[in-house]
């Protein structure tokens, strides 16, 4: 979300497959990087060079709006739509237990739009470790929010591309610097 215009209207990416659902008087989550949540009221909505434009209540200024910049925007879970079996809504997928076969990867601690056609797990292990996997058609075997469980079939060399260096690839590294 960014700031747009002078009354305090923020531009906002929508990632849904039904842009027309925000309407005045519709409630919303304002969810910052800290996790912290803001509930908004939209007052008016209008399309704008691909994005949606949204004044909200009582957000009058640049300086209202700035207060938002970076936030993601989240509709009511009453207010999603029902997926088809087999969907589910990206938010979900953070705390979920990320398998590749029987072997447990880790946590999802968070899910990053935009870096390719599928969207990027980041996922924690039980070291210092952190994965980026694509969650991508290909790899998923079966996903179960309710459980927090997600199955995959990861390419091999996959998690290795993520692996931290060893002591000799840092020489290396340090050596072809120099």
């Amino acid at each position: 979300m960014k700031t747009q215009g002078r009354r305090g209207e923020v531009a906002v990416e929508p990632h849904t497959d039904v842009p027309d659902r925000f309407v005045a008087g519709m409630k919303l989550s304002a969810v910052a990087d800290d996790g912290s949540r803001r509930e908004l009221q939209v007052e008016e909505v209008w399309p704008h060079k691909g994005l949606l434009v949204l004044k909200l209540v009582g957000v009058d200024s640049i300086s209202d709006a700035e207060d938002l910049t970076g936030c993601e925007l989240q509709i009511p879970r009453e207010l999603r739509a029902e997926l088809e079996p087999g969907w589910s809504y990206i938010s979900d997928l953070a705390g979920c237990v990320v398998f590749d076969g029987d072997r447990e990867i880790g946590t999802v601690s968070d899910v990053q739009l935009g870096a390719g056609e599928a969207p990027l797990l980041i996922v924690k292990s039980s070291g210092v470790q952190a994965y980026e996997i694509p969650y991508a058609e290909a790899y998923l075997k079966r996903v179960d929010v309710a459980a927090r469980r997600i199955e995959m079939q990861l390419p091999e060399g996959l998690l290795d591309v993520n692996a931290p260096l060893t002591e000799e690839e840092k020489l290396a590294q340090r050596k072809s610097k120099a």
